[in-house]
């Protein structure tokens, strides 16, 4: 933990990682090319060697050659093992970065299951559907009530108006039961009995019908 300054974040530790990963890597790759010089340089000295028959220097030249083969493997092994170490650091940043999706995911679920609780709403929509339900029945009942008060109580009271108009216009005064007196013909108030095309006969029947009552 550094004694000034904040820590590190993983996603930066991760990227200076990679970074130092990457030097070590082009370090491993300048040495090789180092050796492969070296290497191809005591392969022509011990073969000069061996032409002028010095078996003592090809000798000593032929060690130096193995020594700088094995080194040169293990440059190439340390390189594997520094390139699967990058790989590993890139996929353990990867699966970081979908466990953050996931932490972040898991957060908004938990906040909306708190928001919308399943048995408040199931609650609700009931209310919802019987109150509705119950509007329906109470429109459909106010309209039957209407269509009943306009359909008929309506009518009834219009024709007995015509009926008191058509016999004030004739000079005839009514008192008592008129449920079984005939209906008159409708016709706009104000119009007289003769615009209403009703003739001397019709009156004439009319009152005869009302001296039985």
């Amino acid at each position: 933990m550094p004694l000034f300054g904040k820590t590190p974040t993983v996603k930066e530790q991760i990227k200076e990682q990679d970074k130092v990963l990457k030097k070590t890597q082009r370090d491993l790759t300048r040495d090789r090319t180092g050796l492969e010089r070296q290497e191809k340089q005591l392969e022509l000295e011990i073969k000069k060697a061996a032409k002028q028959g010095n078996k003592q220097a090809a000798t000593v030249l032929a060690k130096q050659l193995v020594q700088v083969r094995k080194q040169k493997t293990r440059s190439y092994a340390t390189g594997s093992k520094v390139q699967s170490i990058g790989a590993q650091t890139k996929m353990m940043n990867s699966n970081m970065k979908m466990a953050n999706a996931l932490a972040t995911t898991t957060k908004t679920m938990v906040n909306m299951n708190k928001v919308m609780d399943p048995q408040k709403t199931m609650k609700t929509m009931e209310e919802f559907s019987k109150e509705s339900t119950k509007m329906e029945m109470s429109e459909e009942m106010i309209n039957d009530t209407l269509d009943d008060i306009f359909d008929e109580s309506g009518d009834e009271e219009e024709q007995d108006a015509i009926v008191t108009q058509v016999l004030d216009e004739i000079g005839i005064e009514i008192s008592g039961k008129m449920s079984n007196a005939p209906a008159a013909h409708r016709g706009a108030v104000g119009e007289s009995s003769k615009s209403q095309g009703i003739s001397d006969d019709d009156i004439e029947r009319q009152l005869a019908a009302l001296k039985t009552i």
